[in-house]
């Protein structure tokens, strides 16, 4: 897992203002009800995002990233993965989740994003821009919904995507990269084990042919999950990965 129970999301700089969260549970259009956290700013700026965990689901580190993110202005709304297999049950670090991911399928995971980008445009007090924010698998499922053009995104950011990552047995992000057609914001850590900065710039590469606007950084030295308040080491990496979220965020909505 990317994040245990002490993790938290760094905080991004400048002026935050207060935010409202609650969690809430959203029906999928076949029938499936799975869980989900809403936070909405008090001062509502321009964009909104929906989070896509890492293989826990949804847990405390990203009630806690909508949250910031609702401070800066920017509603969010974070969904879980496993509302089909394991239902509306603590996704703490007891949860056993690697069964669940196992039976992971893209066609049931866009009906729930679906589901959530429902929930999030009628509630989000702005309307405007929106953009998947996903990490580690999230990461993988966020290039994987920006080849989905009915989800009406501006682009797509993801943090140490697990580019061949394959769910359901069908094709990996990285072999989807040439069906991408939202602007793509990639994060990724030089010196993360299980994804070669090799398969990051074939991502680069793949994007730049296509021609879609891209922003691939590699963050030298530093790990898988440094975005993570506790790992001061890279709290260099972290700030500067808000800063390009909220101008990515900025530039397209």
């Amino acid at each position: 897992m990317c994040y245990d129970d002490n993790a938290r999301p760094p905080i991004p700089d400048g002026e935050r203002g207060a935010a409202h969260g609650d969690d809430v549970v959203l029906n999928s259009a076949d029938g499936t009800r799975f869980m989900a956290y809403f936070a909405r700013p008090e001062k509502p700026g321009k964009g909104q995002v929906i989070i896509y965990p890492d293989v826990r689901g949804l847990h405390q580190f990203y009630k806690e990233l909508a949250l910031r993110f609702a401070e800066v202005g920017i509603s969010a709304i974070v969904i879980d993965y496993f509302g089909r297999t394991a239902g509306i049950s603590s996704r703490d670090e007891s949860f056993e989740f690697m069964p669940h991911v196992q039976q992971v399928k893209l066609d049931t995971f866009f009906q729930d994003v679906q589901a959530g980008l429902n929930y999030l445009r009628e509630n989000a007090d702005a309307q405007g821009a929106t953009f998947p924010v996903g990490f580690c698998m999230g990461g993988a499922l966020s290039l994987q919904s920006a080849t989905r053009s009915e989800f009406g995104f501006k682009g797509v950011i993801a943090f140490y995507a697990g580019l061949k990552r394959a769910f359901g047995g069908g094709a990996t992000a990285l072999e989807q990269a040439d069906k991408i057609v939202y602007p793509v914001l990639g994060l990724f850590g030089g010196a993360d084990q299980g994804i070669p900065v090799s398969d990051v710039r074939e991502l680069e590469a793949k994007l730049q042919q296509k021609g879609i606007e891209e922003k691939i950084l590699v963050y030298e030295g530093a790990p898988h999950s440094f975005f993570d308040r506790r790992a001061s080491d890279y709290a260099e990496a972290s700030s500067d990965a808000w800063r390009q979220m909220l101008n990515f965020i900025a530039s397209y909505s």
